[in-house]
């Protein structure tokens, strides 16, 4: 069993984009070689600025690398929770962001000629509980009238022909959500970046950050100091002590993840006959697909838990554990990764992007960064090209004052794991 993400694994070798001379100076130096990181930098360099991205590690090491891999629509807290907070108007213009940004990943594998195995697939939310389904019903019908998204509600029989399993009372079908190879995402936007005139620096941490009177910055990094007009962070979940003020404002949350054996492509298609994506309704859910050489990857987020080698063993033995109440006939099936990684998650469940004391940031996903992340990278370039109006999260930024008792760690998880796996026991 490989303790790496599958994702990574299987995608073309990276070639080696670290031990080079940084430059004095550039136009922008993006922190993160994340999707964030990478589609910000592809973004400004088409623009014509010259642009320096600094990796601590290799790009994709994250959670680009580390996710379910799936290019997903809709909002974290949901279209009614965002219309109350929100109104109406506001509500509709972040659900059509997190639309458009599917799009935007299309059209960049299209254009860049990224072959990942991008695809249409849709997405199933499974109601793990009968009143769950009822919630999708008025979700549907919500989504149609105010959101102008026509969906599917299939019932518990209905579901039968998408989902070989008899553990959920039924299902909302997302047409437009898409699955891709993450993997190869990554290595493609990075490539993609290179060719429009970005620089890539990997094991290079950036250590430190100091605004200089004049405007710009000088960013401190393992290999040298370099010089920018503009810097871009791009770190979310993996945001380390060199940006106190965002580590300040993100809950990292621990995600795991498990992929069979090859099932072979009859065994494959009997799980889930349509190959779409599939997320369920619980408080501690899953998301589950399958492979593009059928093997069944199956995520969630087990353990509230750091994730390192033997946290990852036992994430992934309650994970199989789990897989097999979904899918019985799963039973005795080999496991052959299992990995885990870290989410950004927000107080608010929303994402936020901006620019705090001149510094550019786009952070806090919550579980939609694949595509978020790469729409708001080029948001960011946007915005640093004097477009404030391209943020679709303006106004949504992080608090000035960040939560009392709050450093970083978030230590309360476990509690409020425990709370939310009882809650989901109570069918």
């Amino acid at each position: 069993m490989k303790q790496i993400p599958y994702w990574l694994d299987t995608a073309p070798a990276l070639p080696d984009r670290s031990g080079k001379d940084l430059p004095v100076e550039a136009d922008v130096v993006v922190i993160g070689g994340g999707l964030t990181g990478l589609s910000t930098a592809y973004h400004a360099a088409r623009k014509g600025a010259r642009v320096v991205l600094v990796e601590k590690d290799k790009v994709g090491s994250g959670a680009s690398g580390r996710n379910g891999s799936m290019c997903t629509q809709g909002l974290t807290i949901g279209v009614g929770e965002a219309r109350k907070r929100y109104g109406q108007e506001r509500a509709r213009e972040l659900y059509d962001s997190f639309r458009e940004a599917v799009d935007v990943v299309e059209e960049l594998t299209r254009t860049e000629k990224i072959d990942c195995d991008f695809h249409r697939t849709g997405r199933l939310g499974v109601a793990f509980k009968p009143q769950h389904f009822e919630s999708m019903r008025a979700t549907q019908r919500d989504l149609a009238d105010n959101f102008d998204h026509e969906t599917q509600l299939l019932t518990r029989s209905e579901l039968k022909s998408e989902l070989g399993s008899d553990y959920y009372h039924g299902a909302l079908l997302d047409p437009l959500s898409a699955a891709l190879h993450v993997g190869k995402y990554v290595h493609g936007l990075a490539e993609a970046a290179e060719r429009a005139g970005a620089e890539i620096h990997e094991r290079n941490a950036a250590t430190g950050l100091t605004r200089l009177p004049g405007g710009g910055f000088v960013v401190e990094t393992l290999n040298g100091t370099i010089r920018a007009q503009q810097v871009m962070a791009a770190t979310d979940a993996y945001t380390d002590k060199s940006l106190p003020w965002f580590r300040k404002r993100l809950i990292n949350v621990g995600s795991f993840i498990i992929v069979t054996e090859p099932l072979g492509e009859e065994r494959a298609k009997s799980l889930i006959p349509n190959g779409r994506l599939v997320v369920d309704s619980k408080n501690i859910g899953h998301y589950i697909r399958l492979t593009p050489d059928n093997r069944l990857a199956f995520g969630g987020r087990a353990r509230f838990a750091p994730s390192d080698p033997a946290s990852d063993v036992k994430s992934g033995d309650i994970l199989k554990r789990e897989m097999t109440e979904i899918f019985p006939q799963l039973a005795g099936v080999r496991v052959d990764y299992v990995w885990g990684g870290m989410v950004g998650f927000s107080w608010d469940r929303l994402p936020h992007a901006g620019e705090e004391n001149g510094l550019y940031y786009s952070m806090g996903y919550c579980g939609h960064g694949v595509q978020m992340a790469t729409y708001m990278g080029r948001a960011v370039a946007e915005m640093m090209d004097g477009k404030p109006e391209a943020n679709p999260l303006r106004g949504l930024g992080f608090p000035k004052v960040p939560v009392p008792f709050y450093n970083g760690t978030a230590w309360f998880l476990p509690f409020g794991g425990a709370y939310y796996k009882a809650k989901d026991k109570l069918r």
